[in-house]
C-alpha cells in the first residue's frame, strides 16, 4: 500500500510535538534497544540475536517503482532502500549537579542490493544526528558528539559473499548484533564495525535441530555517537591499535538453546560468553522460560588496557512466566570480586541490566523483577508497558567502599501495525536510580522520549 507523504508529515509531527513537550554512559541492556515482547517465545537470548532473521518488508512510498524492477536482474530487483527518521529527547540530572540534556533529530538511510550472479551483494548506510535543542553546560547525552555537536557518517559500506546457501563471508563495514560487540542501537546511531565474519546455519529444516556459526576478525570501530572509524582496543581505552578476533556457535534443538563466542584482543582482553535458554508451557496455561549466562573477563599479553592484569567474572539467571500478553520476569546475577565488568563495544549484556544500572561493578550482585504487558489483547493495539525494580550490592574491596543501588524502570511504547502508521514506534521511558556508596547518596533521574519512524523507498 502506498504511503502518502502527508500522512507521514502528520504522523512526524505529532511525534515531534510529543518531545518537545548525567555525564556517564547508561547501563542499559542489548535487550533494551528492542520493543518489548509479547510472549516468552519471543524473548531472544544475546547470542540467538546474532542469528534472528531480518525484519518482515517496510511500508514502501512509491511502490510502483518495484513493480517496475521486476524484470531487470536480481540485483537491482530485490534491492531495499529503507529510511529511518528518529527524534530522541534525553534529560539526565543527579543529586550531586550533574545533567545531561539534548533532543536530537536525524535517521538513516540504508541501502541493500539483491545478489549479483547469485554469488555477491552489496549495502551501505548513512547515518546523522543533528541538534535540535542542545545546551552546551548539558553535553553528556551520547545522542551528539562531544560538545552537543551533530554529526553525520557513512557507517556501513560492505560485500557480502556466498559460499553456499547457508553460509557467507561480510567484508567491509557493516552492523554486528553479538553480546560483546554489537550495535548498541538505543541512542541516535549504532555501532557499526570494519572487519570480516563468516557465517552459517547447518540443519534446522523441518524443525530439526540447527547448528549456527560465527568467525571474524573486527578492527575497527564507530561508536554510535561517533562519525569516524577507531581500533577496537582505543575505543576500550588502550593507546594502542589493535582489533578483535571472534568465534561463536549455536546450537538449538525444539525450544532448547545454548550457545557460546570467545573475544580475544591481543595484548587486551579475552571475553568468554556462554548463555543457555528452555522454554516450555505449564499445564496451557502459562509459558515459562529459563535462562542461564556467564561470562569470563581477563587481561592477556602485556596487559595494556590498563596496565596491569585484571580477571573477573559474571553469572546470571532469569526466568520468565507469560500468558496473554502479560511476561513476569526475575532475575538474578553475581559479578566476580575481582574487577568492575566491560563492555567497551556493546550494550550490556547481563539479564539485571537497567536503564541507569549495569550491575557490573566488582563482587556485585543483583536482583531484578519486571512486569510487562501487551495492551493488544484489550484493543489498545500495538501499545505495550512495562516496570521493573532492581537492587544491587557489594562488599568487594575493589569496588570501593560498600555500595547498594536501587533502580526503578517505567517504559511505555506505541507500535502501531496497521497502514499508514506501520512504521511508527513512540517510546517513553524513564530511570530512577538511588546509589549509596559508603555513606554518600546520590539519586539520578534519566528519562527519554524517543520518536521513529521506518519505510521503505520502493
Amino acid at each position: 500500500m502506498t504511503i502518502r507523504p502527508v500522512s507521514v508529515a502528520i504522523a512526524l509531527a505529532g511525534a515531534m510535538a510529543m518531545l518537545s513537550a548525567g555525564q556517564s554512559r547508561a547501563q542499559e541492556s542489548i535487550e533494551q534497544e528492542e520493543a518489548t515482547p509479547s510472549s516468552v517465545h519471543q524473548s531472544l537470548n544475546e547470542i540467538e540475536r546474532i542469528f534472528r532473521p531480518p525484519p518482515p518488508p517496510r511500508i514502501a512510498l512509491f511502490p510502483q517503482l518495484r513493480e517496475q524492477l521486476k524484470y531487470a536482474p536480481p540485483f537491482f530487483r530485490d534491492s531495499q532502500l529503507d529510511v529511518n527518521l528518529r527524534s530522541y529527547y534525553r534529560n539526565k540530572t543527579s543529586s550531586v549537579g550533574d545533567k545531561s540534556e539534548a533532543w536530537a533529530g536525524g535517521g538513516s538511510v540504508t541501502f541493500r542490493s539483491g545478489w549479483l550472479l547469485d554469488f555477491m551483494s552489496m549495502g551501505t548506510a548513512f547515518y546523522t544526528s543533528q541538534p535540535l535543542y542542545a545546551p552546551k553546560d548539558r553535553d553528556g547525552t551520547d545522542l551528539l558528539k562531544p560538545g552537543q555537536q551533530g554529526y553525520s557518517a557513512l557507517g556501513q559500506l560492505y560485500a557480502r559473499f556466498k559460499v553456499t546457501e547457508a553460509n557467507y563471508l561480510t567484508v567491509g563495514r557493516y552492523i554486528l548484533d553479538t553480546p560483546y560487540i554489537s550495535r548498541d542501537d538505543g541512542k541516535m546511531s549504532p555501532n557499526t564495525f570494519q572487519g570480516y565474519v563468516l557465517q552459517g546455519t547447518a540443519g534446522g529444516g523441518d524443525n530439526q535441530a540447527a547448528f549456527r556459526y560465527g568467525a571474524g576478525y573486527i578492527d575497527k570501530i564507530k561508536e554510535k555517537n561517533s562519525d569516524a572509524f577507531v581500533s577496537m582496543s582505543q575505543s576500550a581505552g588502550a593507546n594502542v591499535d589493535r582489533g578483535v578476533a571472534a568465534a561463536g556457535a549455536l546450537y538449538t534443538a525444539g525450544q532448547f538453546s545454548f550457545g557460546a563466542i570467545d573475544y580475544y584482543s591481543s595484548d587486551i582482553i579475552n571475553i568468554a560468553y556462554g548463555e543457555t535458554k528452555y522454554t516450555t508451557g505449564i499445564a496451557g496455561w502459562f509459558d515459562v522460560l529459563f535462562g542461564a549466562q556467564y561470562v569470563d573477563q581477563r587481561s592477556v599479553g602485556a596487559d595494556l588496557l590498563n596496565g596491569s592484569g585484571f580477571s573477573t567474572n559474571e553469572f546470571g539467571a532469569r526466568a520468565e512466566l507469560g500468558r496473554e500478553g502479560a511476561i513476569l520476569t526475575f532475575a538474578y546475577s553475581k559479578a566476580g570480586a575481582g574487577a568492575k565488568l566491560q563492555n567497551p563495544w556493546s550494550g550490556n549484556p547481563f539479564y539485571t541490566s537497567t536503564i541507569v544500572a549495569g550491575f557490573k561493578n566488582a563482587g556485585e550482585q543483583a536482583l531484578v523483577a519486571k512486569l510487562s504487558y501487551d495492551f493488544t489483547g484489550v484493543g489498545l493495539e500495538g501499545v505495550t508497558a512495562y516496570a521493573l525494580y532492581a537492587r544491587g550490592w557489594t562488599n568487594a574491596i575493589a569496588a570501593g567502599a560498600p555500595l547498594t543501588e536501587d533502580e526503578f524502570d517505567i517504559d511505555l511504547q506505541w507500535r502501531p501495525r496497521s497502514e499508514p502508521l506501520g512504521g511508527l514506534w513512540l517510546r517513553s521511558r524513564c530511570g530512577f536510580s538511588k546509589v549509596d556508596q559508603g555513606g554518600t547518596l546520590n539519586h539520578l533521574r534519566d528519562c527519554r522520549l524517543i520518536a521513529n519512524y521506518d519505510f521503505s523507498i520502493y
